[in-house]
């Protein structure tokens, strides 16, 4: 025993480098790059959130413009905008139905960043403040509640970016979803909402 102790003792450095692995010892497997993993989930509902925002907001403008999926048509929404205050009211209801349309259309496809959510954002606080704000908070009275469950989406959307299951990522769009253009656009869809409640008062 005390003979063997003193051989390892004399084993140098090379010898160390020749010696056999112990038998228990497995080589590591090669551990796999999770950096994107955790992304897909992610973006996976982005995709069915603008799936579902962008496709019933441009058939909710279908309807409007068009008379589709049991909708009045743009005459009668012309003549109801009247009613709201907003004198040229056909102009009026073209420019909204038109803008529901497109906004749902860009949200859905996940196309040129944060401008579709911005035009949802915009349309949606003139419905909101013209139609709904009077009835209260809630659907089943006709309140708020649906306006503001499709900008918020709208927004979260424009703030995120439409993920990596879009238009943009496949043709290289990316650089429209960088934080100063969401919020220039979004700022501008707000501030368009705003100006139209502004025409609105005046024709009163």
């Amino acid at each position: 025993m005390l003979a063997r102790m003193k051989a390892r003792r004399r084993a140098g450095p090379h010898d160390a480098a020749l010696a056999t692995p112990e038998p228990n010892s497995q080589p590591r497997a090669p551990q796999m790059d999770t950096a994107l993993l955790p992304s897909a989930p992610l973006d996976a509902g982005l995709l069915v959130l603008r799936l579902a925002l962008g496709l019933y907001m441009a058939a909710h403008g279908a309807q409007k413009l068009f008379g589709w999926f049991g909708g009045h048509g743009l005459n009668a929404t012309g003549e109801f905008m009247v009613q709201l205050g907003f004198k040229q009211g056909r102009t009026f209801a073209t420019l909204a139905s038109v803008t529901e349309v497109a906004s749902g259309l860009l949200v859905a496809l996940g196309f040129l960043g944060p401008i579709g959510p911005a035009l949802m954002v915009s349309v949606m606080i003139v419905a909101a403040v013209t139609v709904h704000l009077k009835n209260g908070a809630f659907a089943q009275n006709g309140g708020i509640e649906v306006p503001v469950l499709y900008g918020v989406g709208a927004l979260a959307l424009g703030l995120t970016g439409p993920g990596r299951y879009s238009l943009d990522a496949i043709l290289g769009l990316a650089p429209l979803s960088t934080p100063g253009v969401e919020l220039a656009a979004l700022a501008m869809g707000i501030v368009g909402g705003i100006g139209s409640l502004a025409v609105r008062r005046t024709a009163q």
